[in-house]
């Protein structure tokens, strides 16, 4: 099993830094109970739905059962997570256990480094067996929790690597228009362009008006997230969506958006753009504007999850990965299997930390993801001859037309997406899970990075974090709006030299040589 990570003895996240020890506590080495004598346990948490009572929800009642610990919950609504959780630090009024509350990179280094976040480090290398077994299986997963001192402060969400259509799917293409016009699936760049041509021009919906809108997204970064693959752009995944690997230098940082290959790219998609091909207010729609184009049935290629799951439309199929102008076909555009890295937390007001990481630890193991995502067999799930899993008939066609969210949500707290825990498949039930989900990751996989080969999102010390709230967000930010300028034609890419001097003014060597930093720290954990 993987060590526990140290830096220079200070890795240790001890049972004596929370104020007690497993043995005082009459913790359990395993198995249930976790806890001789119950305990009561103060905890905060982000919700989806405002109306559910965490204090009797199913979930943690049954595992109340399990466990003998008994949760306080005090929870906020996932619109109001943020300002009330950091209310609660500010004051010092906060709980033994922040969970589902989503802190950032940035909060974790600056809570950790003060003491109120306990290392969790020993811990994990002594109670909790499940999660020690993924870091060992995905070492990418320990890199990306470990921050810049050595020491794992939080734990997180995790997207089986295995699960590919959770991490990816390429747009979807409408399969009528296609066989209308008589156009096969495109496999390179300028058979995309015919094929969106063939759409905006040809009249696939048979109405006799020009209303076909070829390609339909929000905004412009899902097109240049599909299309960077084809001009090797993002060649380490997109969880540092602006940088990559140098590909004339190993282990170098790259910056993306002033590689001649993203100018290429732009180009392109300016001329698409430029022959009225793309929504003509990418920049600037509103997701509810394109699900309404959407539901009409006026879209031929879907920026989004299946249209299935949104539009109620089964008429769809995945977009192949396309050959670029240099013979390049990769799809990069996927983030490492980390989700939020801090959904879990333990404070220095933690009187029993051993046992808690062992009641957290129990939703990283197979028995507890089924429990988490499916809840209990003949009751919310039913098990198959195959052993597959799948809702009751009340959770999945609810009678009183509650959507599965919301049936769901009667008894677990999956929907919403805040979570700590890991996410497979065979328990999954969202939109990523649907058959033609999983079809279109299939037919990509061939082209898409595996996961050894994508990036986590790097960590940054308290003096790196304050440069990049700063002069990284300036230059992120100018990139944004660059981008979206240079497709829509707002700016010319004539202008090119000049936009790459700007970047080089705003400290984009500084930028560079903190995510090299990064980049170091993470090849040696």
């Amino acid at each position: 099993m993987l060590a526990a990570c140290s830096n220079n003895g200070n890795g240790g996240g001890s049972a004596e830094a929370g104020g007690s020890k497993g043995e005082d506590a009459g913790i359990e080495a395993s198995g249930f109970p976790i806890v001789k004598d119950k305990i009561e346990v103060s905890g905060f948490a982000g919700k989806f739905f405002a109306n559910v009572d965490w204090s009797h929800l199913k979930l943690w009642q049954e595992y109340e059962k399990k466990t003998n610990i008994h949760m306080n919950w005090e929870t906020v609504q996932k619109d109001g997570l943020k300002e009330k959780r950091n209310l609660l630090l500010a004051g010092g009024n906060y709980p033994e256990v922040f969970y589902a509350s989503s802190f950032s990179r940035s909060e974790v280094v600056k809570y950790g480094e003060q003491g109120v976040f306990l290392p969790l480090n020993d811990l994990i290398d002594k109670y909790a067996p499940n999660f020690k077994a993924i870091m060992d299986k995905y070492p990418s997963i320990k890199q990306g929790i470990t921050m810049p001192d050595g020491n794992i402060y939080s734990l997180p969400v995790i997207y089986d690597p295995d699960f590919r259509s959770v991490f990816f799917n390429t747009p979807w293409v409408r399969t009528e228009w296609l066989q209308k016009l008589g156009i096969q699936e495109p496999q390179d760049l300028d058979q995309f362009k015919a094929m969106l041509k063939a759409f905006k021009t040809g009249d696939p919906n048979g109405n006799g008006k020009p209303d076909e809108i070829a390609w339909g997204g929000t905004g412009t970064a899902g097109l240049m997230g599909y299309l960077k693959g084809s001009f090797g752009l993002n060649n380490r995944g997109a969880a540092n969506p602006y940088v990559d690997e140098d590909p004339a230098n190993k282990g170098k940082i790259r910056f993306v958006a002033a590689a001649p290959e993203y100018k290429k790219l732009l180009e392109y998609v300016h001329g698409l753009y430029a022959d009225g091909l793309i929504e003509k207010d990418i920049a600037s729609v509103k997701a509810e504007e394109i699900d309404a184009k959407g539901t009409a049935g006026l879209l031929g290629v879907v920026d989004n999850v299946d249209p299935v799951a949104i539009y109620n439309d089964n008429g769809y199929v995945g977009l192949p990965v396309l050959k670029g102008p240099d013979g390049e076909r990769m799809y990069t555009y996927l983030g490492a299997p980390l989700g939020g890295i801090a959904q879990f937390v333990l404070t220095d007001k933690a009187k029993n930390p051993e046992a808690m990481i062992r009641w957290m630890d129990y939703f990283y193991g197979d028995e507890g993801i089924k429990n988490f995502f499916m809840g209990w067999k003949d009751d919310t799930y039913k098990e198959n001859a195959d052993g597959s899993v799948e809702y009751v008939d009340d959770m999945a066609k609810n009678k009183d037309g509650l959507s599965l969210d919301q049936a769901v949500s009667r008894y677990l707290i999956w929907p919403g997406g805040l979570y700590p825990g890991y996410v497979k498949e065979k328990y999954f039930k969202g939109a990523e899970a649907l058959p033609t989900s999983v079809a279109n990751s299939k037919k990509a996989d061939p082209y898409v990075l595996k996961p050894d080969a994508v990036w986590p999102g790097f960590s940054f010390t308290a003096e790196e974090q304050e440069v990049l709230s700063t002069v990284g967000t300036d230059i992120q930010t100018y990139v944004d709006e660059m981008r979206d300028k240079f497709i829509v034609g707002d700016a010319k890419l004539s202008d090119w030299d000049s936009y790459v001097s700007t970047l080089d003014g705003m400290g984009l060597k500084q930028y560079i040589e903190i995510y090299q930093a990064a980049l170091d720290r993470n090849n040696k954990n």
